[in-house]
């Protein structure tokens, strides 16, 4: 299913946090200009925690959450599945300095963040696009930017 427009900037989020969420797995392949030592793995994920991911929840759950909740049962029931993800994940992020395994925190991040984009990617647009009518999300278009600029 094609996305519609209104969509198109969260999925350019998810791209970069499916790449960030292959690089914190335990036994990734080194990536061209990414980090490879734990250390560098860790600051990179917490750049990408304050510069993108964080505002990128802000951006659901100020924009897109509160224009399609009330419209279906289904919708609703993975709007709450997706905050409390969002919560796992922060709580994930803003301990990582303080977990004893350093590598398997950062697995467990990749491994979470990776589920939660495709329940996003596959459940919740999908149901969007079912639910609502493009003219209908037309209203979003433009209300969410993307918040990593394209390279």
């Amino acid at each position: 299913m094609r996305r519609h427009p209104c969509l198109i900037a969260l999925s350019h989020d998810h791209h970069h946090g499916l790449l960030l969420a292959q690089l914190l797995k335990k036994d990734a392949p080194p990536y061209k200009t990414l980090p490879q030592t734990t250390e560098g793995k860790i600051e990179y994920a917490l750049n990408a925690w304050t510069h993108e991911l964080e505002k990128h929840f802000i951006n659901e759950e100020e924009i897109l959450f509160p224009f399609i909740k009330g419209r279906d049962d289904i919708l609703d029931e993975l709007i709450v599945k997706i905050i409390s993800e969002h919560r796992t994940l922060e709580n994930l992020f803003v301990n990582i300095e303080n977990a004893d395994n350093k590598i398997e925190h950062l697995d467990k991040i990749g491994l979470a963040l990776e589920s939660h984009i495709r329940l996003e990617e596959r459940e919740l647009f999908r149901k969007i696009q079912e639910v609502f009518s493009s003219d209908e999300l037309d209203v979003l278009e433009g209300k969410i930017e993307p918040v990593k600029p394209k390279e």
